[in-house]
Formats: structure tokens, C-alpha cells, sequence
């Protein structure tokens, strides 16, 4: 078993679309890449934590990599807008990989420098590549929030168009 933390502005987002991957066995919704103890989403929504929404997702390497897990994030999110994804705007929703490993931060590494190689994205990657020193789960109400509240607006208007990009361009690679 292997953990992946990335962050892509809403971690409702990223769990719905990484929920529904082969190998994937678990995505928790969290905190991470700040310095303030003990966040919530209260005060992680102010901003001023340092921390970003992001989702653990714990996966079964043999059946979904890392650089699988990062062309679907890349694939997902705009990685080229500083601290906001669509209305979503803050330091909380930068894109963000937290690397746990050596091995991690090569292949994000070679990721980027692959996808900007090929001139994949219209500017610049901005996404944050820094090391994992601590993951808070989000609380209760935040866990599986798609999946509970798929009928509501934001998720109709801003998570399904990502699971739709998902759909499209890893239908081989879901699980459902």
C-alpha cells in the first residue's frame, strides 16, 4: 500500500474523481502544508494557516502508480492559477503535491517537466512541490461529501465536470 497527498482547490473535488479509480482504496479529505496545529475548516477557510485542502489517497501501487495519480490531478485541476481553482480562491486551494519520499518527488518532478516539455497547459505549472511533514482528516461532514450530496448545485456545477474530464480520459482505469 502507497499514500499520495495532492492538493487542487476543493478537496471535494479531488475525492469524488480519485474515489472512483481502480487501486484506489481509500481518499480522506484534510489539511496539510501548513504550520498552524490542529486545523478545521473554519480557520483553514480564513486563509491564514498556511494549510491547503487536500485528500490522502491510499492506493495500491500495483494497480495504479504515482505518475497515474498525478496525470489524473494534472488532468482535474488548472495547475497554473495561484491560489484559486474557478471561484474557489485562497492560499487553501493552491495546487500542491506533498511528496512523501524521494521516489515521490522524482516523479512529480519529471511529471512537470514532461507536461511542460509538451506545452500541455496555455502558462506556466505554479503547483508546489513540497515534502509531507504532517495530514489532518477534514471533519465528519467532509468525507464523502459527493457521494452524499451529489444532487446539490456544487457539486452539480464544479465536481461533475471534473468527474466528466476523468471519465473521458481514464474510462479504462475506474473502477465503476
Amino acid at each position: 500500500m502507497a499514500t499520495a497527498t495532492l492538493g487542487g482547490g476543493c478537496f471535494w473535488c479531488l475525492e469524488a474523481v480519485f474515489q472512483r479509480f481502480a487501486g484506489v482504496n481509500s481518499v480522506t479529505s484534510g489539511y496539510a502544508g501548513g504550520d498552524t496545529p490542529d486545523p478545521d475548516y473554519r480557520s483553514v477557510c480564513t486563509g491564514r494557516t498556511g494549510h491547503a485542502e487536500v485528500v490522502r489517497i491510499d492506493y495500491d501501487p500495483q494497480t495504479i502508480d504515482f505518475d497515474t495519480l498525478l496525470s489524473v490531478f494534472f488532468t482535474i485541476h488548472d495547475p497554473t492559477t495561484p491560489n484559486r481553482q474557478g471561484a474557489d480562491v485562497g492560499p487553501q486551494y493552491r495546487s500542491i503535491i506533498l511528496y512523501e519520499d524521494d521516489d515521490q518527488r522524482a516523479i512529480a518532478e519529471a511529471h512537470i517537466q514532461r507536461l511542460t516539455a509538451e506545452g500541455a497547459l496555455r502558462a506556466p505549472i505554479v503547483t508546489e512541490l513540497v515534502p509531507l511533514t504532517r495530514f489532518y482528516a477534514a471533519e465528519a461532514e467532509h468525507q464523502d461529501y459527493y457521494r452524499q450530496n451529489a444532487p446539490m448545485p456544487y457539486c452539480q456545477m464544479v465536481i461533475e465536470p471534473k468527474l466528466a474530464k476523468a471519465r473521458a480520459g481514464f474510462s479504462d482505469r475506474l473502477a465503476d
